[in-house]
C-alpha cells in the first residue's frame, strides 16, 4: 500500500511568541523527498535523514500559525500527505503543570496507568502530549486525570501535557516535564 507519513512537533505544544519548535514528517519511504506545506502552499524540501525530516521554526511569530502538512514525492509525484498539523503560537501565560504517572513509568504490557496533569491554575483543560501527537484532552478543574488501561508496547514513549483556560480568550500554560513510559 501506499506510505503513511506522521507528522508532529517536536517538542509538542502552543509555542509562545519567541519560542521555537521543530515539524517533524517521519515515513517508512524509501528515497524520495518530503516538502513541506502550509495552508496548502507549498513552503520548501525538507532536509533528510532517513526516514524523517524536519523543519524548525525559530524565533516564532503569529505568521507561523498555521496548518501545516507533509507531502512525501518521488520525482514528481506525490506517494503521500500527512495528516494536517496546526500550530498555535500564544503568550504562555499560567504556570507550568506537573505530569505524573501511575504506578510508575516502567510497567508491564496489559497493566492499567494513569497520568496526572496537576496545575495550580483553576478551571483548565490540559492536554496530554505522547511523541508530539495529542494524545488526550482532559478536562480538569485542578486536576487531569487520564487513565490507559491495558497499556501495550505501542504506548512507550515519552508523555507531556500543556494547559489551557477554558474561558475565552484562552490563555495556556508552557509545556509541563516530559515522562517517559517504558512498557515491558
Amino acid at each position: 500500500g501506499a506510505p503513511t507519513i506522521s507528522i508532529f512537533l517536536k517538542p509538542p505544544g502552543v509555542i509562545p511568541p519567541g519560542g521555537s519548535t521543530t515539524i517533524c514528517c517521519i515515513c517508512q519511504c524509501s528515497y524520495g523527498s518530503f516538502v513541506l506545506y502550509k495552508g496548502g502552499r507549498r513552503l520548501h524540501t525538507l532536509e533528510q535523514s532517513g526516514s524523517r525530516a524536519e523543519f524548525s521554526i525559530s524565533n516564532a511569530t503569529y505568521k507561523d500559525r498555521g496548518s501545516y502538512n507533509c507531502h512525501y514525492l518521488e520525482g514528481d509525484t506525490v506517494l503521500a500527505r500527512s495528516n494536517e498539523l496546526e500550530v498555535y503560537v500564544e503568550e504562555l501565560r499560567l504556570p507550568r503543570p506537573d505530569l505524573s504517572v501511575l504506578p510508575g513509568h516502567e510497567v508491564t504490557a496489559g497493566a492499567d496507568v494513569m497520568f496526572r496533569c496537576t496545575t495550580t491554575h483553576p478551571s483548565t483543560g490540559c492536554f496530554l502530549y505522547l511523541e508530539g501527537q495529542i494524545r488526550a484532552q482532559l478536562l480538569s478543574r485542578e486536576q487531569g486525570d487520564y487513565n490507559l488501561s491495558l497499556v501495550q508496547k505501542g504506548d512507550s514513549g515519552r508523555y507531556s501535557c500543556q494547559c489551557y483556560t477554558i474561558s475565552a480568550p484562552r490563555e495556556w500554560s508552557a509545556v509541563s516535564n516530559t515522562l517517559d513510559l517504558v512498557v515491558r
